[in-house]
């Protein structure tokens, strides 16, 4: 009994079996169930830890790894088949929270990263295929770009902002935040990443000069702007013409906690709809696809792009009326 009891108190928190539940799902590790939870992680650790010493949870390594998994004996009895019921009955009443479901729609994009950095392949068994990864074939593919000068619009801690640098001949790196501009040029600078330029501004009114880029990159960042046609106007504004704008957003979803937690401001966008943006901007060529999309997972990946058009070389007829006026 007094086993039993000091288990339930164990189970008795929200935080422990918001993991739990997540773990009935997918083994995750630690870096993972920080991602979706939201909490730190020496607190996902001790949660963990607590679990493992109850008998609750189990450990796995793989690929260097380590990964956590409900523990459920194949003869459960007793103490034991009581907890799995119990648990069994509680994942089920939770399944329809709001918490719940923004764990599931975190869990589905933790699932896709994890399919997405190539460490795993194959359909039945994983094969393991060192040094594979998306992060080194976008790099290769960045050699095969000519040495153009980039707006990073919304650039966030700075992450893509490093790898753009990489082929760009200049970059200048744009966010609201001082305070992310910061982490940002501390990341360059471990980076070694010197052909960046950091600038504050709302994507509404950029700090640059007109016709000053090549490319005007929006990654992520549409769905945070107050006015997405302003931010798209201005974006467009700051290339020159023959020049391009790139964006990679979110299709239209329904997960309302992105507003609370990320600070969304728009639902992403139909693909119709992110298309006349361009459009109405003033873009040719304009062109939307899907970027990223998995099976079960709330959020799929909308690339477009589009041309800024090059001024129209007026005729010599059109001169002559405009001095008749």
């Amino acid at each position: 009994m007094n086993g039993g009891a000091a288990l339930y108190r164990l189970l008795g928190d929200e935080a422990r079996l918001r993991l739990l539940r997540l773990l009935d799902r997918q083994p995750l590790n630690v870096s993972e169930l920080t991602a979706i939870l939201g909490l730190a992680q020496s607190g996902i650790s001790r949660h963990l830890g607590l679990l493992k010493d109850a008998g609750v949870v189990t450990e796995r390594r793989e690929a260097g790894f380590t990964y956590h998994a409900i523990d459920r004996p194949g003869e459960a009895s007793g103490l034991a088949a009581s907890l799995a019921a119990l648990l069994d009955a509680q994942f089920r009443q939770m399944d329809a929270t709001p918490a719940a479901k923004a764990d599931d729609a975190r869990l589905q994009e933790v699932l896709r990263l994890r399919q997405e950095s190539f460490r795993a392949h194959g359909s039945e068994e994983r094969q393991l295929v060192p040094g594979r990864s998306w992060a080194a074939w976008a790099r290769a593919l960045g050699l095969l770009l000519p040495p153009v000068v980039v707006a990073d619009l919304g650039c966030g801690e700075g992450y893509l902002t490093i790898e753009i640098a990489r082929w760009a001949k200049h970059v200048t790196a744009i966010d609201r935040s001082s305070e992310v501009l910061q982490r940002a040029r501390d990341l360059a600078r471990r980076r070694r990443a010197t052909n960046i330029s950091w600038k504050r501004g709302e994507l509404e009114h950029l700090p640059l000069g007109d016709a000053t880029v090549d490319v005007a990159v929006l990654s992520q960042a549409l769905h945070h702007a107050a006015s997405p046609a302003a931010a798209m106007a201005e974006a467009v504004r700051v290339v020159a013409p023959g020049g391009s704008v790139l964006v990679l957003d979110l299709r239209t979803h329904g997960e309302q906690w992105v507003k609370d937690r990320l600070g969304d401001r728009w639902p992403g966008f139909d693909d119709e709809e992110l298309a006349a943006l361009l459009h109405r901007a003033g873009l040719s060529n304009v062109e939307v696809r899907v970027g990223a999309r998995r099976t079960g997972d709330p959020f799929t990946v909308l690339i477009a792009r589009g041309i800024r058009r090059s001024p129209k070389v007026r005729g010599s007829g059109e001169r002559l009326r405009e001095r008749a006026r």
